[in-house]
């Protein structure tokens, strides 16, 4: 069984690629709409986006106007080979993936394919506590603004606010969601605006929509999804493209969950998901393609006050066009005594690229305490690092870095590295190193640890 979503008549697509799908063997074929994503602030370039939920075992071509003179379809870790001739790819899944398919070499215009389940657990439009939001495919669309809160707010706790396919826009960008309430995004359905869960419980945003934000200026600040001084809050299966900021900003909040979010950004400053003093933070699958830190993790910062502890990153992909993978320690509250990070883990990862040149901001896997911080308790294990343009595999400091630091950080305390592999080569010399005598580095275990190939550690 497959499904696929057609794009709204006003969706930005791109041509290079034409998609289709079906059921191996004998399934008709369905073609499948690639949306236009830009990527890497370095010299930005317009790559593609296509997406599409299946079950059972399918088959996946992918043709063009150009000759294909070599495919490769990463993470490598998929194994998957395709069979290609002169102008058409084809290859097979039979689970869910989320793909760089890179034709003649081009990691700026290659086509990302998100292949997802089939949703089950789906909201029924016509429930009594469901408000529905109809989008129209073929012109634009409606607008989600106070008047929605307002509905929202006047009906029983566990409602639903159902965004149908088609284009829907925000008023004045920012959509605040009330406690107790589920935003589901149906497949076809593009929000352009943001959506702010602050001092709420018990909020979800979830289903295989798109939240759009290319037009958004870059200092507009706007994130994907802002989670403040919030608690039970899950996001899930959404597509963002192009967040002027964080992809997903996460403060001052607990019991928090992020599953299966996909993003694309080429602005400076656009994380992909940044924790700020928050415990009990789960981050599973997905795919962060970003324009900054993946992945960061952090004390006190701008009206965040407090430690972070308790995070779980697992299953994850990730591409850092800038910055890191896997960044943590930054901030804190340097005018008191610093913040604890602690008991955290990172586990089963993909990194596909990491591309710096700043000599203070390299690494795959980053701890660099400033602000008084210490970190401790962290764990790095089955990490799969493929050959990156530029940067180091390991970068565990305590410093000060004058341009985000008024202090120093403390030390850092018990880090495993266990299972990393990385099969490219000439990378930047990995750094262990304490701030001085009292702000040490301590307690680092390397196991298992392959490049290219060949056990090191």
């Amino acid at each position: 069984m497959i499904v696929v979503y057609d794009a709204p008549k006003e969706a930005v697509l791109q041509k290079d690629y034409t998609l289709r799908v079906r059921e191996e063997g004998s399934g008709t074929w369905k073609k499948v709409p690639i949306y236009h994503v830009r990527v890497d602030m370095h010299d930005v370039k317009a790559a593609s986006m296509a997406y599409f939920d299946f079950k059972g075992k399918v088959e996946v071509e992918l043709s063009g106007p150009y000759y294909i003179y070599c495919v490769d379809i990463r993470p490598l870790s998929m194994e998957i080979i395709p069979d290609c001739d002169t102008k058409k790819v084809r290859f097979s899944l039979d689970k869910k993936a989320n793909l760089s398919i890179e034709v003649n070499k081009d990691r700026g215009h290659n086509l990302h394919l998100f292949a997802g389940e089939i949703p089950g657990d789906v909201p029924a439009p016509e429930d009594e506590n469901v408000l529905v939001v109809k989008g129209n495919p073929q012109k634009p669309g409606t607008t989600l603004g106070a008047d929605t809160v307002r509905k929202l707010q006047e009906m029983k706790p566990s409602r639903v606010l159902y965004v149908t396919a088609g284009v829907h826009y925000v008023s004045e960008m920012i959509f605040r969601i009330p406690s107790d309430t589920t935003v589901y995004l149906e497949g076809g359905a593009i929000v352009i605006g943001s959506f702010v869960c602050e001092r709420v419980e018990n909020v979800t945003v979830c289903g295989h929509g798109i939240i759009y934000q290319a037009d958004f200026a870059r200092f507009s600040s706007v994130d994907g999804v802002r989670i403040s001084h919030s608690k039970n809050v899950k996001i899930a299966d959404v597509i963002f493209i192009n967040p002027p900021h964080y992809t997903v900003e996460i403060g001052e909040s607990e019991n928090i969950d992020i599953f299966d979010v996909k993003s694309f950004s080429c602005e400076g400053w656009s994380d992909g998901i940044d924790v700020m003093s928050s415990k009990n933070v789960h981050v599973k699958g997905g795919f962060l393609r970003t324009s900054d830190d993946c992945v960061a993790i952090y004390g006190s910062r701008w009206d965040y006050h407090g430690d972070s502890r308790d995070i779980l990153v697992e299953g994850i992909t990730l591409w850092a066009d800038v910055a890191h993978p896997l960044m943590m320690g930054t901030h804190g509250d340097h005018e008191r005594n610093g913040d604890v990070l602690e008991n955290i883990r990172f586990y089963d990862i993909d990194i596909l690229e990491h591309n710096e040149y700043q000599a203070g901001y390299l690494g795959c896997m980053a701890i660099n305490v400033g602000d008084k911080n210490v970190a401790r308790n962290i764990t790095y294990e089955n990490i799969r690092v493929e050959p990156f343009l530029h940067g180091k595999l390991f970068d565990v400091q305590v410093r000060f870095n004058p341009d985000y630091n008024p202090a120093p950080g403390k030390g850092i305390q018990n880090v495993l590295f266990k299972d990393i592999y990385y099969n490219g080569e000439k990378e930047e010399t990995s750094c262990i190193e304490g701030y001085n005598e009292e702000f040490v580095v301590e307690q680092v275990l390397f196991d298992n640890i392959v490049i290219g190939g060949k056990k090191v550690l």
